[in-house]
């Protein structure tokens, strides 16, 4: 018996199935927008990060902001402003006030919990205003468009009673 060499080749043809026309449409139309997608996320990644370090310099960690107008608080007849000073402590709302100025008579305002992701970080807006119309400034507080008003009696601040929220929604609207 002959043994004889003979060399195997085997040529496979690599076969491709032609993709329909509307296929290859779809799968470029699907890509599109996975990239479209990933760009709307990255961006709003990047905004969020910028607004976070505006925040951090606008008003610092912990969120504080100050306000100073003339409530009637303290020695104000020599025309020293009283001081509010508004904090976001770990989510919890806090204003202190330094009736003219006077930092020996610091009263605190404990102020709403803020709940949810993030909110250490919410800015705490400071205002006067007198909302009851009685010629003294009223504080509000602002946190996330949402507003807290303490009215200015007998030299103090405080929450209104259930009767007088019921007349600044009359006369305010909610």
């Amino acid at each position: 018996m002959a043994v004889t060499s003979r060399e195997i080749h085997e040529t496979r043809l690599a076969r491709q199935i032609p993709l329909p026309h509307s296929i290859g449409s779809f799968a470029y139309l699907i890509t599109g927008i996975l990239a479209m997608l990933a760009i709307y996320v990255l961006v709003g990644a990047v905004v969020g990060w910028a607004q976070v370090r505006i925040d951090d310099i606008r008003y610092g960690r912990p969120r504080t902001t100050q306000i100073a107008g003339l409530v009637g608080h303290g020695a104000e007849a020599s025309n020293h402003l009283t001081r509010l000073i508004g904090l976001n402590l770990n989510r919890q709302v806090v204003v202190l006030e330094l009736p003219a100025g006077d930092s020996s008579q610091v009263r605190s305002l404990p102020g709403p919990y803020l709940f949810g992701a993030n909110e250490d970080l919410t800015p705490v807006l400071l205002s006067l205003r007198d909302m009851d119309r009685d010629g003294l400034a009223d504080l509000i507080i602002d946190v996330r468009n949402e507003q807290v008003v303490y009215l200015n009696r007998d030299g103090f601040f405080r929450l209104p009673t259930v009767g007088e929220q019921q007349q600044l929604l009359e006369e305010h609207g909610p």
